[in-house]
């Protein structure tokens, strides 16, 4: 028997495009909701653990003494918040933290906390762009060199002089790098410490940078193919991914995470951080993450204190590209965490923490 209903032929490149990527969306889509009420279960157990500690922990706000909007050359509004110290020391530096991909300033939530109950040194934190609650680009890719400058711009209006370190998690770490490639001569002089969790300088053949809570409601193959089209196809992605946060919260515990029973709320915290991250910003991204290479940027940090840590169960960006950055910088301290993934810092935070302050009071 014939098929009685017919698909019109797009008659335009852009609508060739669009009927491709959404018949690939549809089906990753349909796919992954398949197994959504298998799945449902199975979170609901995880997620009952009457053993998590953080169960209680409130995420997402901290205390801040100012928070204001920056507006970037291309019109892109960054959120900035600053934490005074209550009890400041003279030569302390200020603290500023950088977070990664599909994340946001939340990302440090516990070494904000650390760094705000000690009271002596100044916190600047802020979303990159498309991120968190700074605004996304009108137009165009993202780019590394313009997270760089971004950097850069939070600098000279929020701590313009006395010195820094940079504290900066995966992306904010390439971040970090940027800025060092633009400006090598803030290092040493206004840059007086920097430390680098999960990152890489290069090697992305070997990582997976996307984040796995979208990876798990859309599929990889859609999201690279939606880098060149995603104007046609964001929303459909978006509600792809409401659909199936299930099998995003599984895939965000088993990427994310190292220790074998990880904190259910720390899980649920990621994989919200990940889910608020529009597709429209991840595909924005994906060129500048899939070329980054800047192990040459890395000189400027070489006459300055250097922190280096990572999980060794890290499966975005495994442990070999930390132990390459300490190989290009000899002095740097690398500091492995056991039973740790990617979000170290909140997996691993007291670890993390008695690393972080040993290296500020050394300084």
């Amino acid at each position: 028997m014939r098929n009685r209903f017919r698909v019109p032929r797009p008659r335009t490149a852009a609508g060739r495009v669009a009927g491709v990527v959404g018949t690939a969306v549809g089906v990753a889509a349909a796919g992954l909701a398949a197994g959504v009420v298998s799945e449902r279960l199975l979170v609901r157990r995880l997620k009952t653990d009457p053993t998590d500690a953080y169960a209680g922990e409130v995420f997402g706000e901290q205390r801040y003494d100012a928070a204001f909007r920056l507006e970037m050359p291309d019109g892109t509004d960054i959120h900035v918040e600053v934490v005074e110290p209550t009890r400041p020391v003279a030569g302390h530096p200020t603290v500023v933290l950088v977070h990664g991909f599909c994340l946001d300033m939340g990302t440090f939530h516990f070494q904000r906390k650390l760094l705000a109950a000690r009271g002596d040194y100044r916190i600047v934190a802020y979303d990159q762009p498309g991120h968190g609650r700074s605004g996304r680009l009108e137009t165009g890719e993202y780019d590394l060199a313009t997270l760089g400058r971004t950097l850069r711009r939070v600098l000279d209006e929020v701590a313009p002089e006395g010195p820094l370190v940079l504290v900066g998690h995966s992306m904010g770490g390439m971040t970090i790098m940027a800025l060092a490639e633009l400006y090598p001569e803030l290092f040493g002089d206004r840059v007086v410490g920097t430390v680098l969790m999960a990152t890489s300088g290069g090697l992305l053949a070997e990582a997976k940078l996307v984040a796995p809570a979208l990876l798990g409601r859309v599929g990889g193959p859609v999201l690279y193919m939606m880098s060149n089209a995603t104007r046609y196809g964001g929303t459909v992605i978006d509600k792809a991914r409401q659909s199936t946060s299930n099998v995003a919260w599984l895939l965000t515990r088993r990427y994310g995470f190292g220790a074998p029973k990880p904190s259910p709320a720390l899980v649920s915290y990621v994989e919200m951080m990940n889910s608020r991250t529009s597709a429209d910003t991840v595909t924005r991204y994906l060129r500048t993450l899939a070329t980054h290479s800047r192990f040459p940027a890395l000189a400027a940090l070489a006459g300055t204190p250097v922190l280096v840590i990572v999980g060794d169960k890290d499966m975005i960006t495994p442990v070999t590209h930390s132990e390459e950055i300490v190989r290009r910088l000899p002095h740097a301290e690398l500091v492995k965490i056991h039973d740790s993934g990617h979000v170290v810092m909140l997996e691993h935070a007291d670890e993390v923490n008695a690393a972080l302050e040993a290296f500020l009071e050394e300084l």
